[in-house]
């Protein structure tokens, strides 16, 4: 594969990936804000859906090409760019790996709130607060990293 053709990837990937999470999370935020219990049910589904399908790939596929890419390059795995953004990226995971389990649970938790006909535990509230206040660090790493994918510096490669 060339260089030009992996970076297309690279860059499809991450626009994937970030629209993905910023898209869900505004509209699981905003299904939350509404109050209304079958629409919050149905968005928890539709957001645990897309992080399956959108979100699970593209986060195996950014490291991969990426690192191919610096490989391609030559460029050694100790450049402060390259560890910056490896440690950004796992950074964003660490928060990830809680937000999808507390997505399952929330998922769960509103479709039986929809099924007896009650309304959502505090429970659900309480992790709704842990889903959001682990969005924040896992946004602002993948901002970092784009940057850094976007402003970096490799001798002798014009982009």
């Amino acid at each position: 594969m060339t260089y030009t053709l992996l970076k297309t990837f690279h860059v499809l990937s991450m626009v994937l990936l970030f629209g993905t999470g910023l898209g869900s999370a505004f509209y699981k935020w905003m299904a939350d804000r509404s109050g209304n219990l079958a629409h919050i049910a149905v968005t928890n589904r539709h957001v645990v859906l897309a992080d399956w399908i959108f979100t699970t790939p593209t986060v195996i596929l950014q490291p991969v090409s990426g690192l191919w890419m610096v490989f391609l390059l030559g460029v050694p795995l100790m450049t402060p760019w390259v560890v910056a953004s490896l440690t950004l990226f796992l950074l964003a995971g660490a928060c990830w790996l809680p937000v999808v389990w507390l997505q399952i649970r929330m998922q769960k938790i509103a479709e039986d709130a929809v099924a007896r006909g009650t309304p959502l535990p505090a429970l659900y509230w309480r992790m709704t607060r842990w889903w959001f206040w682990l969005g924040v660090p896992a946004f602002t790493a993948m901002v970092l990293v784009v940057a850094l994918m976007v402003f970096k510096h490799v001798p002798g490669v014009g982009s």
